[in-house]
């Protein structure tokens, strides 16, 4: 046994994320983010916990392949949480410098945990939802789920995944439609476009998910793992020549009332009022 041992998942007794261990199949671990009542919306809690077991797995040679997915039928991931966001960030620099830490460090070990990972979309995925999907090697979503992006509609520019990945997976022309517009972006478009690999109807999903892990438990481990970090390199490159400014910007950006209008926005359940942002609040 290797003296960098992994864990029992009990032993982490999360509280915002489910964690299994060949529960579905041999050599599969499974990450659920278990949030269904705010559409597993993340907080710092959250990406604290996924950040743990995302470390576990690449440590766990017993895991073969990772997936990452959300509880319940009406979500994957819808970003992050925006109450959490207005309470503790909103006029916070310092606050929010800290929790993009927490997103950065959990991207970091996801796209390096050294193994396929597959996103189960099970429902909707916007904003940093996305960006996780991407983060992941593969995707699969049901046939009824839709994609989207809504930072610049929100008060918030999508640096932490969607601005440097999106021109990668969809092409410049289509990454600046889905950031610029922020529209939903349904099941067969997204499997058109490349931001998904498979859509099966709802029913299916699991066995979907399923067959995929199979094939990817089926290779070799040390090959299948270096030919994911040659093919991280540009995903790589655009993350670490950006990823360190979008966190400052981003810190301040919660001082600007752009920030403040659309979260509040958000919580209030209202319109964004643009024209009053255009007038300078």
């Amino acid at each position: 046994m290797s003296y960098i041992a992994a864990k029992d998942p009990a032993e982490f007794a999360f509280a915002r994320i489910l964690y299994e261990k060949h529960a579905r199949q041999p050599g599969r671990a499974t990450v659920t983010i278990n949030r269904p009542d705010v559409y597993n919306a993340f907080d710092f809690q959250t990406l604290r916990e996924m950040a743990a077991a995302f470390l576990d797995a690449a440590h766990d040679d017993s895991v073969a392949v990772l997936v990452l997915t959300g509880a319940g039928d009406r979500a994957f991931c819808t970003g992050a949480d925006l109450k959490e966001q207005q309470q503790h960030c909103v006029g916070s620099p310092q606050t929010y410098w800290k929790w993009m830490g927490a997103f950065i460090d959990a991207h970091d070990r996801l796209r390096n945990i050294g193994k396929p990972t597959v996103a189960r979309l099970n429902g909707l995925t916007v904003g940093g939802g996305n960006e996780f999907n991407m983060a992941c090697d593969l995707a699969v979503a049901a046939d009824d789920i839709y994609i989207r992006q809504v930072g610049t509609a929100r008060g918030s520019v999508p640096a932490g995944g969607a601005t440097q990945w999106l021109p990668l997976i969809v092409g410049d022309r289509r990454a600046r439609e889905i950031l610029f517009l922020c529209e939903e972006i349904p099941a067969a478009k997204a499997l058109e476009w490349g931001l998904v690999n498979q859509v099966v109807p709802r029913e299916k999903l699991d066995e979907a998910v399923d067959a995929m892990c199979v094939k990817l438990i089926n290779k070799l481990p040390g090959c299948i793992r270096y030919t994911k970090q040659q093919l991280n390199f540009w995903r790589d490159f655009s993350w670490s020549m950006t990823i360190g400014h979008a966190r400052d910007w981003l810190a301040l950006n919660n001082l600007t009332f752009e920030t403040q209008e659309g979260i509040a926005a958000f919580n209030e359940k209202r319109p964004v009022d643009y024209d009053r942002v255009r007038r300078g609040g």
